[in-house]
């Protein structure tokens, strides 16, 4: 199991994902979930780019590996790819053709299987000349874009994660209180799911940068998640002592 979490608000994006797929009493498996894409503006350029592409993936490991991978190396040749699309709705529709393709390799019409081959992506990003934007991907290959009355999408398991998102996230939030809500929202999960667990990677992309601001890879010996992990447990429990008590006959 996994969780990922991915925002698109005014000032840009921001994307989080743990990296565990196995949690057992004799085994625990991690393997990142989060992908980079990116087109330089010229050679040797790190500073100025064509574009900006993160994937997000959770549900199937196998399946998300195989569509990565051909992305990947599809990319930079004279097909279409994440690297040549024209638009981010396109790289939208690529990343859904290519989850097709995979899922359909994998288990062709008509054959019997008890094994789960979907998976679930978000891609966000920008590519020159467009605004950033955000789609949440579905197994079937199609998909939704983000808007400013629901700035963030979340895969895999999320129900532990979504109170904080949808009391605390709005399309205005500051990217630096957006990374600190997706923090307590993976904290959150973490404590009721063994199956999601560290370490988490973060990326937060700045509108028009056309590179990521800040890229973080967040462990068990992360002091600042440790902090703010601590002041929300006190915050809450501070908050529960306040509370009026009811009148009880």
């Amino acid at each position: 199991m996994t969780y990922c979490v991915a925002m698109r608000l005014a000032d840009g994006l921001v994307f989080a994902s743990d990296s565990r797929t196995n949690a057992g009493f004799d085994k625990i498996s991690t393997f990142r979930k989060m992908h980079f894409f990116r087109q330089q503006g010229g050679q040797g350029d790190s500073q100025e780019g064509e574009r900006e592409l993160i994937i997000l993936s959770a549900g199937n490991l196998a399946t998300s590996q195989s569509v990565i991978s051909l992305l990947e190396k599809r990319s930079g040749t004279d097909q279409l790819n994440l690297l040549n699309t024209p638009s981010m709705f396109e790289s939208a529709e690529l990343v859904g053709q290519t989850m097709r393709e995979v899922i359909q390799r994998d288990k062709p019409e008509g054959k019997v299987s008890q094994v789960d081959f979907s998976c679930s992506m978000i891609l966000g990003g920008q590519i020159r000349g467009e605004t950033p934007r955000l789609f949440n991907i579905y197994p079937e290959g199609n998909f939704i874009e983000a808007t400013r009355e629901t700035p963030y999408f979340q895969i895999g398991e999320s129900k532990y994660g979504k109170p904080i998102l949808d009391r605390v996230m709005s399309f205005e939030t500051p990217l630096d209180q957006a990374y600190q809500c997706a923090l307590i929202s993976f904290d959150s999960t973490m404590k009721s799911n063994l199956s999601v667990g560290m370490p988490l990677d973060v990326a937060i992309y700045r509108n028009d940068h056309l590179r990521p601001c800040f890229i973080e890879q967040v462990d068990e010996h992360n002091d600042y998640f440790h902090q703010l992990r601590a002041q929300w447990h006190r915050g809450i429990q501070s908050l529960f002592n306040e509370l009026s008590p009811p009148t009880i006959r």
